[in-house]
């Protein structure tokens, strides 16, 4: 019986629909027209432009130092809601993990509504705070289902052994626990990097002034139709940045558990 060639075919146009305008932008960030609409030649005069844009600098060093602040919490809350999850055996765990997923399928736009609901009800000044706060609170989930699902194939019997040689909690844990979890650690902290430096929605709701990240600072840039080329360029460079995470995270997250 001959094979039909219409998955292969669908695939190809799949594919292309979602990779074909992302080349076409990383293309023209190269072309030295100013619209993109012809070629006119490869120039890297939107990459020179860029570097004189202090506003994206300024921006980008925003998103960045949230960013790395929303993985640090994220990693810490999210490790711990994963043990929660997988060490305890109560009736709240089913509240417990509602409440760790519920963030992964909710609408951004009513996320950042009830955040911003709640800062201006507790009067806490919008700005740099309220958007890591913001960050922190939806990428935690993935980094607590990263790390669970890492703990699922994890023996705790080695931590048992180690108790009965004479090992408190404390080096049990640093020990033993922390540096076979790592790697699923970090993949679920660069993952969460990832949607807070890409992150518009949440951002624009809770932002304050002179807090505006790289998304925000672009999205102003479109808005006004103005220096398109750059953007290209921008955004070709946040592309190297999330596609470098995405590859570590998916790395780390493969990677086997050393022997003990």
């Amino acid at each position: 019986m001959k094979s039909s060639r219409l998955p292969l075919i669908t695939t190809i146009l799949v594919l292309a629909f979602f990779y074909l305008p992302i080349a076409v932008l990383v293309l023209n960030s190269f072309n030295a027209s100013r619209f993109g609409t012809t070629w006119q030649g490869f120039s890297l005069k939107w990459y020179e432009r860029l570097l004189e844009r202090d506003d994206l600098w300024i921006a980008l060093g925003n998103s960045l130092k949230i960013a790395a602040l929303a993985s640090i919490g994220a990693m810490i809350l999210g490790t711990c809601a994963a043990f929660a999850l997988k060490r305890f055996r109560t009736r709240l765990q089913t509240t417990h993990h509602a409440l760790v997923t519920v963030p992964l399928v909710l609408p951004e736009i009513l996320m950042g509504m009830s955040l911003l609901i709640l800062f201006v009800a507790i009067g806490q000044p919008l700005g740099l705070a309220t958007v890591t706060i913001a960050h922190i609170t939806f990428c935690l989930s993935y980094v607590a289902l990263v790390v669970l699902a890492r703990l699922q194939d994890f023996d705790f019997n080695v931590v048992e052994a180690a108790r009965d040689l004479g090992a408190t909690r404390t080096q049990a844990f640093f020990k033993i626990v922390l540096p076979l979890l790592a790697p699923g650690i970090l993949a679920g902290g660069l993952l969460a990097f990832t949607l807070s430096i890409d992150d518009f929605v949440v951002t624009f709701f809770v932002k304050g002034p002179g807090s505006d990240t790289l998304p925000v600072v672009i999205y102003s840039m479109i808005k006004k139709s103005r220096e398109f080329p750059v953007i290209n360029a921008l955004s070709t460079l946040l592309l190297l940045i999330t596609f470098a995470a995405v590859w570590t995270s998916q790395r780390l997250t493969t990677r086997t558990a050393p022997h003990t």
